[in-house]
């Protein structure tokens, strides 16, 4: 069986879900809205015990003011999950702008999560470039 991936979006309101069961094909699930850490941590890791998760690949922001405080608070929430698979770290540059300009036209873009779910799928679709998928 294929390794079953898993990318997420972290924000401070949203978290982007997508997943890939193929390796190679990188699907948006539904967001989650955060209410407080604790409640995202835990639909997150409910979302990945049930799509039975091996690899979570997390964006991370790279340059930029504010890059290292958001690194510092992805990788805190990161570290609340209950999962035992491998997490890797990848650069989430543009990925939110990339999903804004997919979906020019197609869709409205509201604050409903959508678009961060895009974005985790942008996130995944460049873990399988980095890694030859």
């Amino acid at each position: 069986m294929a390794n079953r991936v898993a990318a997420i979006d972290v924000g401070l309101r949203r978290i982007g879900t997508a997943i890939s069961l193929d390796g190679k094909i990188a699907i948006p699930q539904n967001p989650i809205l955060r209410k407080n850490r604790e409640q995202a941590a835990r639909e997150v890791s409910n979302f990945l015990k049930e799509w039975q998760i091996d690899t979570l690949v997390v964006g991370i922001p790279e340059g930029g003011s504010s890059a290292q405080e958001m690194e510092r608070r992805i990788k805190h929430f990161v570290g609340l999950l209950d999962f035992e698979g491998k997490i890797e770290y990848i650069d989430e540059g543009f990925t939110s702008f990339e999903a804004k300009e997919a979906t020019k036209g197609v869709m409205k873009h509201k604050k409903d999560g959508r678009l961060d779910s895009i974005a985790a799928a942008k996130i995944l679709e460049r873990w399988f470039l980095r890694n030859g998928s």
